[in-house]
């Protein structure tokens, strides 16, 4: 749920980084303006910024599940192999 809010976000930039770059780059071009291709490439050097530390995101909270699920398996299987109090061990074949 947090990506999809992050990237909705983005979209728009996007968006709006397209369409002045499709108008304003061409300094032939009537309506080219260097203000707006300024704030352009500000755009567009945000929008690679927060997919950057989108992906590192996604990475460190993909490895800590990943470092979560060993631990579970971990204390799972120490469960299965040692016996309860009283109990005989379990023979594994």
């Amino acid at each position: 749920m947090k990506w999809l809010v992050i990237l909705s976000a983005l979209l728009p930039l996007s968006g709006m980084a397209n369409m002045l770059n499709n108008n304003n780059n061409n300094p032939q071009q009537p309506g080219y303006n260097p203000s707006q291709q300024r704030m352009q490439t500000q755009m567009q050097i945000q929008q690679q910024n927060q997919q950057s530390k989108l992906q590192q995101d996604q990475q460190r909270d993909s490895q800590a599940l990943q470092r979560k699920l060993q631990e579970q398996r971990d204390a799972a299987s120490q469960r299965i192999t040692q016996p309860q109090s009283g109990q005989r061990p379990l023979l594994r074949n």
